[in-house]
Formats: C-alpha cells, structure tokens, sequence
C-alpha cells in the first residue's frame, strides 16, 4: 500500500514588482497557515518516509515549515525544478517515478497541477484545493508506477483548522 499526500503551497505575495513568479515569497498569513496545518497534521499522521518540493519558493518554504513541525531533516528534502510547472504531467511523472522503498511521501506543488492530480487518483471530487490544502490518497498497490485510481482518506485545509 501507499500513501501521498499533496500540499498546495501556502499563500503567496503579489506585492513584489519586478520578481518572477518562481521567486514570489510565502505571506504571513501562508506562513502562519503553513505552521497550523504542519503542527496539526503531524499529530494526526505518521511522518512521510519522503518530502519533495517544486523549487519556487512558495513551495519551498512551506515545505521547510512541514519539515521543522514534522521533524524531518532539511538535508533530505528533494528539490524538483519540474513540479514547478503548471502541467499535472509532472506531478504524476514525479510520483511514478517514487523509490518503491516508500511507502509514503509528501510533494508540495501547485495549483492547477494538484486539482487535476487529486481528481484524477482521488475518489472524492474536490472544486478546488486552496492554499496550504492538504489531500491524502491511499493506493493499493506496491509499486508507485503503478498507481491508478486511489481511495481519498484526507481532505485538510486551513479555514478547517482556524
């Protein structure tokens, strides 16, 4: 069996002018929603055998904020420039392409990309995953190349929490 969990990155700045989008820095309030959904999830989950994250920034640092609140080391937490792309593509090439010695993982990416990956794996319909929303999907099965069409065990989002 195996478990992902997907995590939208937290809420983001617009106020920057002249950045790009890959460098758009996390709010205070994604900050804040990225530690209540880390500290609230790490109390009810066991912690994920692997953390990957898209290189923008957004997601990399609420990925650094679950890591802190999951007590899983910085030094082993994989950067990937793909999942940066909007494309739910890569997603899914990311989470085929998981060491089956994993039976769990946690990718933090993007908007467009996780909708249609959690609707795609999941069985439960969702209209939108907001900021710092967290969806579980358990698969049957023991390679991650061979995932389908999973059973959602979580649907987790801040204003939940608040």
């Amino acid at each position: 069996m195996k478990t992902l969990y997907i995590v939208r990155h937290a809420k983001s700045s617009w106020e920057y002018k002249g950045i790009e989008d890959i460098d758009r820095p996390l709010k205070k309030r994604g900050i804040k929603d990225a530690h209540l959904m880390s500290k609230v999830l790490s109390k009810k989950m066991d912690k994920p055998d692997v953390f990957i994250t898209s290189s923008a920034n957004r997601a990399l640092h609420t990925a650094v904020i679950f890591c802190e609140n999951f007590g899983f080391p910085h030094a082993n937490l994989q950067i990937k420039r793909q999942l940066y792309s909007f494309s739910d593509g890569y997603l899914v090439k990311t989470v085929n392409a998981l060491d089956d010695g994993f039976s769990s993982a946690i990718i933090f990416s993007h908007d467009h990309g996780i909708n249609t990956f959690v609707n795609e794996f999941g069985n439960k319909p969702l209209a939108h995953v907001p900021t710092c929303g967290v969806i579980a999907l358990q698969f049957e099965e023991k390679h991650w190349k061979n995932i389908r069409r999973g059973k959602t065990i979580m649907v987790e989002f801040p204003k939940n929490h608040k």
